[in-house]
């Protein structure tokens, strides 16, 4: 058994609900767990229910949401996990917040997918009903999301496979030299 890195870090994927954020997330956690990392996922949705169930969708209650979710990773990833965040965060200064008050690295991962896309995977239903008016608050749709301006990584989730996407995560992090990856040590 190989030696935990102590070295965390904090991975951010934020996009519109539907665009592949937590898909992507599980599938870079399982590879950095193959690797021998200590990783946890941090879902939005999860997180919302159980850490923030109080709290509505007004532009307050996102940010004091995303804000709760960036505490969690940034005591993670300062004690050498590597915490995998999945959240809409649609606005940009709260995201720049937390990467400014991390004590390990923040890498933001924008997960692009275009609406018509989004509409066509959306089983639920929910952009359809957001654009009827029946759901108030939809991020992308009554409500803003605020792209990255300047993300470590755009993941086009229309124009690639959950594989050759999870490829670029991993050797971003290989380019950065962030520990714990090795693409021969995990046999890949």
């Amino acid at each position: 058994m190989r030696m935990q890195d102590r070295s965390g870090y904090t991975i951010w994927f934020t996009g519109l609900s539907g665009a592949g954020k937590t898909t992507l997330a599980m599938g870079l956690g399982a590879a950095l767990i193959e690797s021998g990392r200590r990783v946890e996922i941090l879902d939005g949705d999860e997180v919302r229910q159980n850490l923030s169930a109080g709290l509505g969708f007004s532009k307050a209650d996102r940010d004091a949401n995303v804000r709760r979710i960036g505490f969690v990773a940034r005591l993670l990833s300062r004690n050498g996990v590597v915490a995998i965040a999945a959240a809409i965060s649609p606005y940009r200064a709260i995201r720049e917040e937390l990467r400014q008050t991390h004590d390990a690295p923040f890498i933001e991962i924008f997960v692009d997918c275009p609406l018509d896309e989004l509409m066509r995977r959306d089983t639920k239903g929910l952009y359809a009903k957001a654009i009827r008016g029946e759901i108030e608050h939809f991020t992308g749709v009554s409500d803003p999301y605020e792209p990255p301006t300047a993300p470590d990584l755009i993941i086009h989730t229309a124009r690639e496979s959950t594989t050759q996407s999870i490829a670029r995560l991993l050797k971003l992090l290989e380019d950065r030299q962030m520990t714990g990856y090795s693409p021969l040590a995990s046999g890949r």
